[in-house]
């Protein structure tokens, strides 16, 4: 089956900070937070976890996204990257199961502080082009993206070998609720093993049975300011350093309830 084809009919919304998100049908939920998809994102993805710090200070950024979605994360990537005066190669990687297609792309709206970027005309021709498996593009001479399309399970070793290990997670896919598969201890640690000591995961997602999940692969997860009326996200690391910002929770305590079954 053609993947493309399968959100061929993925409806366009748009969002109180006038960029767009999509609406899954597959998993009944937007992709972004119908109070704004370009607000949340810098909020989850960029500035929490300090990504733009980050930039300033080094030379290669490798990021890894657990679910490409509309592309709006490799877009901001971009604007990030063009407005520091620092040069900065990036490495990005990112993991789609059910990408959407071309046409799709081209309804989508980013809003017009990034219009300049001329995001539309981009990501049409990553998804025009997309195939199963490994898909390589160097978006210009700073980005250089790999793209899968496939399930999470399905991505072995052999087929994702970063340049160097990953500095940041953004776990991006839908809901515990809707695609608990994504949510599992094996994921989180098939995500430490990618990554630096001190990487920086950061998700939407502050339910309890995905920070235990976390804790048991061994990764600290750490509560932050909720995006646009929620409450809270999640922040997590290897190293309790990075979590310094942000109040800690007891790791301890997470891994005993999942292992006695508090959230099965």
């Amino acid at each position: 089956m053609n993947k493309n084809k399968e959100n061929s009919g993925t409806p366009v919304k748009i969002t109180k900070d006038g960029s767009t998100t999509l609406y899954s049908k597959r998993f009944d939920q937007y992709y972004h937070n119908p109070n704004g998809a370009v607000a949340e994102s810098r909020h989850v993805f960029f500035e929490t976890p300090g990504l733009p710090d980050f930039l300033t200070e080094n030379k290669v950024i490798n990021i890894f996204e657990v679910g490409f979605g509309s592309g709006l994360n490799l877009i901001l990537l971009m604007d990030y990257l063009k407005k520091t005066n620092h040069p900065v190669k990036a490495n990005f990687y990112s993991i789609e199961a059910f990408p959407v297609n071309s046409e799709t792309a081209m309804q989508l709206n980013f809003g017009d502080e990034l219009s300049y970027l001329k995001p539309n005309e981009r990501l049409k021709e990553i998804f025009r082009k997309l195939q199963p498996g490994q898909n390589i593009f160097s978006l210009n001479e700073h980005i250089n993206i790999n793209l899968f399309v496939s399930l999470f399970d399905d991505l072995t070793d052999h087929d994702f070998e970063p340049v160097e290990p990953i500095d940041f997670i953004f776990h991006d896919a839908f809901s515990p609720d809707v695609n608990p598969d994504l949510w599992q201890p094996n994921v989180f640690e098939k995500l430490k093993s990618l990554c630096r000591p001190d990487a920086v995961l950061s998700t939407y997602c502050a339910a309890s049975s995905a920070r235990a999940a976390m804790a048991v692969a061994g990764w600290y997860p750490a509560r932050a300011k909720g995006a646009l009326g929620k409450r809270e996200m999640t922040v997590a690391s290897t190293s309790q350093e990075k979590l310094k910002p942000f109040k800690k929770m007891n790791h301890e305590r997470l891994t005993e309830r999942y292992r006695r079954g508090d959230f099965d």
